[in-house]
C-alpha cells in the first residue's frame, strides 16, 4: 500500500491565539495557523493530518493584520536611493531593516528624476528579494520620473527631466539602462508618444503610474485605456480639481475605465501633503482604490536639518521637508504606521479599511494579492500584531518574528 499523503510536512505548526484577525475585510476572533512561512488552513490540518499545533503563541488581544506594503519610499535614516554609490545594496538593506518597526514587510525603493548615469549605476545594484530577519522584502523599483512635466516637477530637478519625443520607448530604455528590477514607472501622460510607452511598459508587466503632470481628464483616461493603473500621490504635483475638467483626479469617478481594470491612487496621509478634507473626498469617491504611501525621504528617522533627495538638498523643519531655500514640499518624513493612524483619524474609516489601504490595496495594485496583502490560506505569512490604536507591537515575515516592541513579549 502507498503511505498516506507524503505531501504533509514535518515542519512545526505555529498557532497564534487570543487575537483579532483581519480576514475578508473584517476583524474576526480567530486563530492564525502558520507553517513553513505560509498561512495554513486549520481544517486541512485537523482532517488530513489529525495533528494539533506544535507551538501556541498568545497574542494578548492584538489585532493581526497583513504586513504593510510601501510602493513609494525614496529612502530614510540617511540613505538616499537616488544617489549613485558603489554600495546601493547596503543602503537598501539598512532601510529594509529599520522599516520593520513601522510594520512594513515589503517595499518598492523609489528613485526620483536623476541623470541617466545614476540609473545605469543604481538599478543593476537593486534586486528583487524576499524579506526576513534581515529586513522587509524588495518588490522592485519605483522610477518616479524623469519623464514628467516641467511645470509640475515639484522637488524633481529641472535639468534631469526628459521627453519621449525622439525615441519613445527606446528613449526610456536608454535612460534607465535596464528594466529588470523595475515594478512601477511614474510618468506624465500628456507628453507626446506617452501612449506607445505606456503600452510597452504594460506589456513588460510594469505598473504605469500617472503623476507630476499637467494632464487633463481625457489625457488621463487615454493613458488608463493603454494600461496605466495608478496615480502617484493624488492631488500633489497635478492640476487641481476643476469642475469643467477635473484632470487626473477625475479618474476616481470616471466612466471611461475599461471593464475589469481598476485604477488605484497613492495618498501621502501625513497631515501635511493632503488636507484631511481632501483625503476624505478621495476616500469617499473611491475607497477601494486608495493606497497609502509614505513618499519618505532620506531624512525620515533623522533629526531636523539638511539632507539630500537625489540631486537636491532638502531642509527638514519639524514635520515639513522642503527643497532648501524654497517652500516646495519634497517628500515626507512620516512612517507607514503613522500614515495608517492619521488616515483612520482623518476619514473616520474603520480599522479594517485603514489597514487594507496599506496592505491589500498595494498588493492588488502590484497584482500580488495571491501571496501578499491578505491573511488568506496559502499566502505568505507576513503579518503584524497591533494594539487597538494601531501601534505596531510585532512584525512577522514568512511566519518569523523580525521585530517587536521592547515592552511586548509573545
Amino acid at each position: 500500500m502507498m503511505p498516506p499523503d507524503k505531501a504533509t510536512s514535518d515542519a512545526p505548526v505555529f498557532q497564534f491565539t487570543n487575537c483579532w484577525i483581519l480576514k475578508n475585510h473584517e476583524l474576526q476572533r480567530e486563530d492564525l495557523w502558520v507553517r513553513e512561512g505560509k498561512i495554513l488552513n486549520p481544517e486541512k490540518l485537523f482532517f488530513d493530518e489529525k495533528k494539533p499545533a506544535d507551538v501556541q503563541l498568545d497574542c494578548k488581544g492584538s489585532i493581526l493584520a497583513p504586513g504593510f506594503i510601501d510602493v513609494q519610499i525614496n529612502g530614510g535614516f540617511g540613505v538616499d536611493f537616488s544617489l549613485a554609490t558603489d554600495d546601493v545594496g547596503a543602503g537598501i538593506s539598512l532601510v529594509a531593516q529599520k522599516i520593520l518597526s513601522h510594520g512594513v514587510t515589503s517595499f518598492c525603493p523609489t528613485l526620483v528624476s536623476s541623470p541617466s548615469s545614476v540609473y545605469h549605476k543604481v538599478l543593476p545594484q537593486i534586486c528583487v528579494k524576499n524579506g526576513g530577519l534581515h529586513g522587509a522584502g524588495v518588490l522592485g523599483v519605483h522610477l518616479e520620473g524623469p519623464f514628467i512635466s516641467k511645470e509640475k516637477r515639484g522637488a524633481h530637478p529641472e535639468h534631469c527631466l526628459r521627453t519621449f519625443e525622439t525615441g519613445a520607448f527606446q528613449e526610456l530604455l536608454d535612460t534607465y539602462g535596464s528594466l529588470d528590477s523595475v515594478r512601477i514607472v511614474t510618468l506624465a501622460p500628456e507628453m507626446k508618444r506617452s501612449s506607445e510607452v505606456i503600452k510597452e511598459l504594460t506589456k513588460c508587466g510594469i505598473c504605469v503610474s500617472l503623476g507630476h503632470s499637467m494632464a487633463n481628464l481625457s489625457h488621463a483616461e487615454e493613458a488608463v485605456q493603454h494600461g496605466a493603473t495608478f496615480i502617484t500621490h493624488l492631488f500633489n504635483a497635478m492640476l487641481p480639481f476643476h469642475h469643467r475638467d477635473p484632470g487626473i483626479v477625475g479618474l476616481l469617478t470616471s466612466d471611461q475605465i475599461p471593464p475589469g481594470q481598476k485604477v488605484f491612487y497613492g495618498m501621502i496621509s501625513d497631515g501635511i501633503h493632503t488636507n484631511p478634507a481632501a483625503l476624505r473626498i478621495a476616500h469617499r469617491a473611491d475607497p477601494k482604490g486608495l493606497v497609502l504611501v509614505t513618499d519618505a525621504i532620506p531624512g525620515m528617522g533623522l533629526a531636523p536639518g539638511r539632507h539630500t533627495l537625489g540631486q537636491q538638498v532638502v531642509e527638514m523643519d519639524g514635520l515639513n521637508s522642503y527643497i532648501a531655500g524654497t517652500k516646495t514640499l519634497s517628500g515626507s518624513i512620516a512612517t507607514m504606521d503613522t500614515c495608517v493612524r492619521h488616515f483612520k483619524d482623518a476619514t473616520g474609516c474603520s480599522v479594517e479599511t485603514a489597514l487594507e489601504a496599506a496592505s491589500l490595496h498595494p498588493a492588488q495594485l502590484l497584482k500580488i494579492e495571491d501571496r501578499k496583502g491578505t491573511l488568506d490560506y496559502d499566502t505568505d505569512a507576513d503579518f503584524l500584531l497591533l494594539d487597538d490604536n494601531l501601534h505596531v507591537r510585532a512584525t512577522y515575515i514568512a511566519g518569523q518574528q523580525v521585530w517587536r516592541q521592547d515592552s511586548f513579549a509573545i
